[in-house]
This record gives C-alpha cells, structure tokens and sequence, in this order.
C-alpha cells in the first residue's frame, strides 16, 4: 500500500516555487493568494531564506507548495492508501483528504502560523536536535535540566527534538551530550513548538478548528498526537488542538503506517526530511521524495513493479465497471455539489452533478447516482474522480 506523507515547518527554501510556475498546478497557487489575501507566489519564487523562516511565511508557503505537488501527482491518477503530515503537515494531510475544504485549509493555516508566532513572541524559547541519543535518554535530559524544557519531536531513532526556554534547552543539551548524544544542533525557529508554550496559540486556534469542520474521509490520516488512524472527522478538532503543545510522534506515526501494511511512502512538498526519516525509523521501505515537476516522471517509474513490462503500466482516470460507471472532474479546482441531487437519485444524460473550479460537471450517462466520491470544498484534479452511477444507458 502506498502513503502520502507531508512535511512540516523547516522545510521551506529560497525559491521552491520556480519550478513549478510555468506547470497546470501553479493555479492552486493562485487560488491560495486569493483565500489568504498574499501573494503566495511571490513568496514562493522570491523570498530569501530569513523571511521564509518567519512563521508566518514557513508555515504557508509549505502548505501550499506540498498542496501544489498533490495536484500534480494527482493529475497522474495516483491516489494514497494513508496519509500523514509532520506537525504543519497534518492540515496539508486534512485537506488533501478532504477532510478540510481547500479555503478551510488556507485559512486554518494562516491562523495557526500567526497564533504561533503571536504566542512564541509572548513567551520566546527555542528548540534543538539530539542525535545518536535514545528517545528515554533524551527525556532524561530534559527532566534533569529542571527547567522549562521537554521533548517536541519524536521525529526517528536516534533523533529527537527538544523545546523550551533558551536556559532549558541550553541546560537539557549539555546534560543529552553527558548521557551520549552524538550531537546536539541548534534549530533556527521563533518559538518552542509543541510545547506548553504554544498554550495560548492552542486556545485562540480552537474556535477556527471548530469553524472548519473536519469531514469524515475514505482515506484515513494517522495523527501526530496518538499515532492511530483516523477517518472520523469529529476527532480532529481535539486532535489539532493537543498536537499544538504536544510532542510530535512522527517515528511512531511511520511504524503505525508499516504495521497496516504501507511499504511505500511518497514524500510531497519541499525538502526530503520524511524520507531520510522514513530510512531511519523502517527497515527497508521503499521511499520517493517529490519536489519538483521533474520528480513526476521519477514517481510514475517508481511505482512500475519491477516484472510488469514499462509499456503495459497505465493510470486509469475512469474505472469501468459491468454495470457502473465513474463519472471524473473536468477540469482542476475547488469542487462544489449540485444541492438538488441526492444519493441515489435518477439523473439523466447531461444532468449537472456539480462545479469544479467553474466547470459543469456533467453525467455522460443515465442511471441511478450510488454517492458522491468528491466532497463539498475538496479540491480536485482533471479526471479526479467525482461520483459513482449505475447505469441505463451510455452515449
């Protein structure tokens, strides 16, 4: 089964967007700038590295850009199993679920980056790498710093993030040297995250998470917070929420992926940090990054097996059935449903199932409509699949 990971704030770089703005995906781009009142793109192409690392920028320009490589991939017809994101990740992983409205989304993301910054300016801390140190040791140190300090990332063996005031994590780091940490590096961010000093940030986010209304979805996400898979919308609200001042359990979210038996893991967005993760944590997965338009011919190679011969792979964008049929997007955009139309209404020839992006999505056959696939807000790509129908007749 295959996975789509997302990466999280630190993987953004001066100019991650160039490549990509002659490409059909950078519309999202576009549609981005629009919900958020930025220019995003200009963000993506231009920014130096120092304005990047300001919350405010990381956090968006991230969640766009893996957003922005999704609807490429998915252009391809390639659709996950599991999903997952590293802390910002998580909402990238919501949306590209459906589990978030693609505006939802924007806006849930643009809130959260400017709450974080807000409460790590109130109460200013740091954060650090420990290598080569066990995930036990590390929780050692911290606990003997006797300071503001705790473990925030659980990111693979042997490599665990810690969070606090700058004395805290100063003191923690030398105590995780004198325990046997191979090295301890210092991160270059605005705050300690998830810790309880992002208290406050979690507060202020609860009322949009709420707003937002997370979807239950047929693609389950696997939660920093618990580590579990989860497809029940209703648990979200809670879940983002905790995973603000709380450790991220990345290392544990990947063995989740591995035991419901994920053996391949597509990394979508900037940087290749979940890969080298993934090859950390599992023993032997098969792992891609994609970044760049370039890395789409690469995925579509990587996911041939090795004994089908190249020429007989296809991506299918419409399944036929014996006596069902799928009916696809038209085009790539923000999905809206016919309101008149329920589940297992007859619908003729013809008949309007919704918008995608402003195009009629149309029924090329008559029949019984068995369920809407796509959902309200969910941003598709051209042959995405739309709604299924058992049908009459075909032209």
């Amino acid at each position: 089964m295959l996975a789509f990971t997302f990466p999280g704030q630190g993987s953004q770089r001066h100019g991650m967007g160039r490549l990509w703005r002659d490409h059909e995906s950078w519309e999202l781009v576009e549609e981005a700038s629009d919900v958020a009142g930025r220019d995003i793109g200009e963000l993506l192409c231009d920014a130096d590295a120092e304005e990047l690392r300001d919350t405010r920028n990381a956090q968006l320009t991230t969640f766009v850009t893996s957003l922005m490589v999704l609807d490429a991939v998915e252009r391809l017809g390639i659709e996950p199993s599991f999903c997952a994101g590293h802390s910002l990740g998580e909402y990238t992983a919501l949306t590209a679920s459906g589990a978030l409205a693609f505006d939802d989304g924007v806006r849930l993301v643009t809130e959260r980056a400017l709450a974080m910054h807000d409460a790590g300016t109130a109460n200013p801390g740091t954060m650090a790498a420990v290598l080569g140190l066990d995930d036990d040791q590390v929780d050692v140190a911290c606990r003997r710093a006797d300071e503001d300090v705790w473990v925030a990332n659980y990111n693979a063996p042997g490599q665990v993030v810690i969070a606090g005031s700058q004395p805290g994590v100063a003191a923690a780091s030398e105590y995780a040297k004198e325990l046997g940490a191979r090295r301890v590096m210092s991160l270059p961010v605005s705050g300690a995250f998830h810790t309880p000093y992002m208290t406050p940030a979690r507060d202020r986010l609860r009322s949009a998470i709420r707003e937002a209304s997370p979807r239950d979805t047929e693609v389950p996400i696997v939660s920093n917070v618990d580590a579990l898979a989860h497809s029940n919308g209703s648990e979200w609200s809670s879940l983002l929420s905790a995973q603000l001042s709380n450790p991220v359990r990345w290392k544990h979210c990947l063995l989740t992926l591995a035991e419901m038996g994920v053996t391949r893991f597509v990394e979508l967005g900037p940087g290749q940090l979940l890969t080298g993760m993934t090859k950390r944590t599992l023993s032997d997965p098969r792992t891609i990054s994609v970044q760049n338009p370039d890395d789409l011919d690469k995925l579509i190679d990587w996911l041939k097996p090795a004994s089908v011969d190249p020429g007989t792979l296809k991506v299918e964008g419409e399944h036929l059935f014996a006596v069902e049929r799928m009916i696809v997007s038209p085009a790539a955009g923000v999905f809206s449903r016919a309101e008149e139309i329920a589940d297992n209404a007859h619908i003729e020839i013809g008949a309007v199932l919704g918008h995608v992006g402003g195009e009629e999505v149309r029924s090329p056959f008559a029949g019984m409509l068995q369920n809407y696939i796509a959902v309200q807000g969910e941003r598709l790509a051209p042959r995405q699949p739309v709604a299924w129908l058992r049908i009459e007749g075909e032209v």
